[in-house]
């Protein structure tokens, strides 16, 4: 019987690992680095998106980073539904996934459970970034702006093709002044 139920605790404890040790970004695909967060901070407009649920018919979207008091970094996700003509926002925290020079962090919204944010593609200036999820079902081209040049659109449509992304499911942001 002992045998048993440290069997069944090491399977518990091997799933438990394996869940909370996933990768935060896709095998092959590499975060920015050096990585300055202090400049990363700040408002960014989404110009483009990959579809999914948490964003299905928003358009004027934004994320505002911020430090909070523990170093962590908060984040505030806003943006338009143009189903339910009403505003809609998501308050969570982001923190690095492992040293502070890579743009690799996790960020959640609910509680313990985290996923991966990786600035995969970033201009010297911090004024365009390419961000992956945790896997290449989740992209975003971000900007201090509402739109963004041609010859950064192709690059970062470029970078993110060469990395497995499938670009043409893209989602293009519209902003609304």
């Amino acid at each position: 019987m002992n045998i048993l139920k440290l069997s069944g605790a090491m399977t518990l404890l091997m799933m438990s690992f394996a869940f909370f040790s996933c990768s935060t970004i896709p095998k092959g695909v590499v975060a920015v680095s050096p990585f300055d967060e202090t400049r990363y901070l700040g408002k960014w407009y989404e110009i483009a998106r990959f579809d999914f649920r948490f964003e299905r018919n928003l358009n004027n979207t934004t994320a505002e980073y911020s430090k909070n008091e523990n170093g962590t970094i908060k984040v505030i996700n806003r943006g338009y539904d143009t189903l339910n003509l009403e505003w809609k926002k998501a308050e969570g925290k982001a923190k690095f996934a492992g040293d502070k020079n890579t743009a690799m962090l996790k960020v959640s919204f609910f509680g313990p459970f985290y996923s991966g944010y990786n600035v995969i593609a970033l201009d010297e200036d911090y004024k365009y970034a390419l961000v992956s999820g945790s896997s290449r079902e989740y992209l975003w081209i971000l900007a201090r702006e509402t739109t963004i040049p041609g010859e950064v659109r192709a690059k970062y449509l470029e970078i993110a093709q060469k990395a497995g992304f499938n670009t043409s499911e893209l989602i293009w942001v519209e902003h609304n002044k």
